[in-house]
C-alpha cells in the first residue's frame, strides 16, 4: 500500500512519540557522582553508580566502590564532576573533569574524558586535552572543569560544554563545542558559550517550555573584586547558542548563609511535573536539594537525600526497570564489613532506636537511619540492619526494609521498629508516626522485608486513653516460653496486647499499663529473666530509661528506678536489652558523633547490663569504650 508523504510524515512522528513515550516510563534513578568520603584522595576521584527508586532515598552500587577505574579511563589518574546523559536514541554518554588532586593538587587539568554506552555497564572512553589537542587559541587552558552535555535538537548533534580558566586570567566563563559523531573528541574547537558577570562554575543545562535554563555557582564581587557572597544562579536563553540572561537572585538556600556550595544538578522526576535542584554542601559533607515545578521559583527549605556514601558533584537520569535489574545484577551491593571502636558502635552512619535478636551465635541487630547531622527534626527513610558474632566485628546488609515499602504510610517517616522470629520467619514492626504500626515479613533475618499486611496492624484507633497523632508508635515484641507472643507500644500511654500465632493479627483486647510511679513516655521494652518480667521505658524529657518488674507478663508491675540517665547529646532514649554468650547487654541510641551528632542525628551504642543479687538491675553505666572481646 502507498500512503501519501503526508501521511508518512503524520505516522513517522506518533511513532517517534510513542517510542519515546514508552522509553521515558523509567521507574527508578541512577546517580553518577565521586566520592567524598573514601580512605584517601586517589580512591575518592573515581566513578560511582547509585540507584534509587524514589530519588531521595540511595544505595550505592558496587559497595561504593569504582564501576570504573580512572587510571584506565582519565590522563591524569582522577575524574571528579561526572555528568550522565540518556541519548535521543536511548543510548549514553558521560563527560567528567579530568583531574587528580591525589596526584597533582589543584594544579593545571586542561582535560576532559568522554564515555558513551548502550546499556550502561559497558563503556567506551576517550580523553580531551585542551591545550594540546588546541594549542593556536588554547595553549594556556589551565582548569577545564565540570563538562557536561546536552543534545541539541536544531543541530541535530551533542553539544559538550564546560568551565574554562586561563592560565594567567582568573575569570571562569563557559565554553562549548559539539561532539563528533562517535563521541570521542570535538567536532572542531571550542567557542566562548556565556561569560556571567562575575565568572561562573559548574554549569548545567535543562529544558522546559522553549527555554534552555543554565543552573550555575555564581558569585558577587565589590568594586574592587572582592568575592562577598556565591551560591546556585541561572541564566536562560531560548537557544543553546545564546545570547544567555543572567539573573543575579541567588536560588539556594545558603547564600546569605556563609555555608558554602557547588556542584548543582537539575533533574525532572519521573511521572512528575517536578524538577530537583541538587548541590554539594562540599565543605560540611551534606548533599541537599530544593523542589520547583516552573524552574525560576523553588522550594525555600532545603531537603537531604538518604544514602549510604558521601557524594561530591554528580548527576541524575531516569532509568527503566530493566536498566536497574541490569545494573543490580552488575554491580549490585552485598554485606559490607565494619569493625567497632567503642561507642558509638557505627560511624559511618547515622543509626537510632535499637533493636536486637539472637539466632545461634550471630546477633542481629536493627536500627532506624537518622539523616546526615544538622537537621532540625527526626528525618528517617528507611532502617538498617547489621550482624556479629563477636559485638566487634560487624557486617551491614543492603537496606532491608524503606517507608515506601508501605504504601498506607502516608506519614513518609520511618520511626522505631522491633523483629521478632516465629515459626522460620521474621516480622518486623515499624512505626510511622502519625499512620500506625505496620508489620513487615522476610524469610531471612537480612531480609529483604516486605509489608505482611498491605495496612497498619494497629493505628491510633487502638490508642484509647491518648489524643495526640503520634501515640500509636515504638512497637516492642516479647514472646514468652510458652511461645506467647506479645506487642507493646505507645507514647505517653503504654499499651499492650496479644498476638496471633500468625503474628500479623491482635489476638483479643488492647489494653494499657499503668502502676504507681509509672511515668511512661516511650520506647517499652520487656524482658525475661528468672521468672521475673522486666518492662524498660523511657521516661521524662529529655529521656532517661527507667525500668519495673513484675511476676506475670501482664503485671502488677512495681517500679524500680532509674536504669540509664540522659544519653549524651539526644533528647530522645531507645533501648534494647538482650543475652548474649552468657552475658547481658544494654544498646542504646545517644548524640554521640561529633561536631555532627545530636537528637536528630543519632548513633547506637553498647554496654555491659548487670544484675543484683535480688534481680533488680544495676545503674547501666554509659561508656565511649564500650564493649571489649577480653571483658
Amino acid at each position: 500500500m502507498i500512503f501519501p508523504r503526508p501521511f508518512i510524515t503524520f505516522f513517522t512522528v506518533l511513532c517517534t512519540l510513542a517510542v519515546k513515550a514508552q522509553n521515558d516510563n523509567f521507574e527508578g534513578y541512577l546517580f553518577a557522582y565521586f566520592e567524598g568520603a573514601a580512605e584517601n584522595r586517589k580512591s575518592e576521584e573515581q566513578l560511582r553508580f547509585a540507584v534509587s527508586d524514589d530519588a531521595i532515598n540511595w544505595s550505592a552500587l558496587n559497595n561504593n566502590q569504582p564501576i570504573l577505574n580512572s587510571d584506565d579511563i582519565s590522563q591524569s589518574g582522577g575524574i571528579r564532576d561526572p555528568h550522565i546523559l540518556r541519548g535521543e536514541d536511548n543510548d549514553f554518554y558521560m563527560v567528567a573533569t579530568d583531574m587528580s588532586t591525589a596526584a597533582n593538587g589543584w594544579k593545571e587539568n586542561p582535560g576532559m574524558v568522554l564515555l558513551k554506552s548502550d546499556d550502561l555497564i559497558d563503556w567506551k572512553h576517550s580523553t580531551i586535552n585542551l591545550s594540546k589537542d588546541y594549542p593556536e587559541n588554547f595553549s594556556d587552558a589551565y582548569w577545564v572543569w565540570a563538562p557536561q552535555t546536552i543534545f541539541d535538537p536544531a543541530k541535530k548533534k551533542y553539544l559538550i560544554y564546560f568551565t574554562l580558566k586561563r592560565r594567567d586570567d582568573d575569570k571562569l566563563d563557559f565554553y562549548a563545542a559539539y561532539a563528533n559523531q562517535d563521541f570521542t573528541g570535538f567536532e572542531s574547537e571550542p567557542t566562548l558559550m556565556f561569560s556571567a558577570k562575575h565568572g561562573a562554575i559548574d554549569g548545567d543545562i535543562i529544558y522546559k517550555d522553549g527555554t534552555y535554563h543554565m543552573f550555575y555557582k555564581g558569585n558577587t564581587k565589590d568594586e574592587n573584586g572582592k568575592e562577598f557572597e556565591n551560591g546556585i544562579k541561572q541564566a536562560t536563553s531560548k537557544s543553546l547558542q545564546g545570547p544567555w540572561k543572567e539573573s543575579f537572585e541567588y536560588i539556594d538556600y545558603y547564600a546569605d548563609k556563609k555555608t558554602t556550595v557547588e556542584g548543582s544538578s537539575v533533574f525532572k522526576l519521573n511521572n512528575s511535573d517536578e524538577y530537583i535542584l541538587m548541590y554539594d554542601l562540599y565543605s560540611s559533607g551534606r548533599y541537599e536539594f530544593q523542589r520547583s515545578k516552573d524552574l525560576y521559583s523553588f522550594t525555600k527549605k532545603p531537603e537531604s537525600f538518604t544514602k549510604d556514601f558521601h557524594p561530591r558533584h554528580g548527576s541524575v537520569i531516569g532509568i527503566t526497570k530493566e536498566e536497574l535489574a541490569r545494573l543490580e545484577n552488575k554491580w549490585k551491593s552485598g554485606p559490607k564489613k565494619l569493625k567497632s571502636d567503642g561507642n558509638p558502635i557505627f560511624t559511618h552512619k547515622y543509626t537510632a532506636d535499637p533493636a536486637a535478636i539472637v539466632k545461634n551465635d550471630t546477633l542481629w541487630l536493627y536500627t532506624g537511619h537518622d539523616y546526615a547531622g544538622g537537621q532540625k527534626g527526626y528525618k528517617m527513610k528507611d532502617w538498617l540492619v547489621f550482624s556479629t558474632i563477636d559485638l566487634q566485628n560487624w557486617t551491614e546488609y543492603p537496606v532491608p526494609l524503606k517507608i515506601t515499602d508501605f504504601k498506607w504510610a502516608t506519614s513518609g517517616d520511618a520511626y522505631a521498629g522491633h523483629v521478632a522470629e516465629k515459626n522460620g520467619k521474621y516480622y518486623w514492626y515499624i512505626s510511622t508516626n502519625s499512620t500506625g504500626i505496620g508489620v513487615a515479613v522476610s524469610d531471612r533475618p537480612e531480609g529483604p522485608f516486605k509489608d505482611a499486611l498491605g495496612k497498619p496492624l494497629l493505628t491510633n484507633d487502638d490508642c484509647f486513653a491518648s489524643s495526640h497523632y503520634w501515640a500509636c508508635i515504638d512497637p516492642a515484641i516479647f514472646t514468652d516460653t510458652d511461645g506467647q507472643s506479645w506487642i507493646f507500644w505507645g507514647n505517653g500511654q503504654c499499651y499492650y496486647a496479644k498476638l496471633k500465632d500468625n503474628m500479623v493479627e491482635i489476638d483479643g483486647e488492647v489494653k494499657q499499663i499503668n502502676f504507681e510511679g509509672f511515668e511512661f513516655t516511650e520506647a517499652p521494652w520487656v524482658h525475661k529473666r528468672n521468672g521475673k518480667y522486666y518492662l524498660t521505658y523511657a521516661t521524662g524529657f529529655p529521656e532517661k530509661i527507667a525500668y519495673a518488674m513484675a511476676d506475670a507478663i501482664e503485671g502488677p508491675y512495681v517500679y524500680k528506678g532509674i536504669l540509664n540517665e540522659i544519653a549524651g547529646n539526644s533528647n530522645t532514649n531507645h533501648q534494647a536489652i538482650v543475652d548474649y554468650k552468657g552475658k547481658s547487654y544494654f544498646i542504646y541510641h545517644n548524640g554521640g558523633i561529633q561536631t555532627d551528632g545530636g537528637s536528630y542525628s543519632r548513633s547506637v551504642c553498647i554496654d555491659k547490663l548487670e544484675y543484683n543479687m535480688d534481680g533488680t538491675i544495676k545503674p547501666v553505666i554509659m561508656t565511649s569504650k564500650g564493649i571489649v572481646l577480653s571483658e
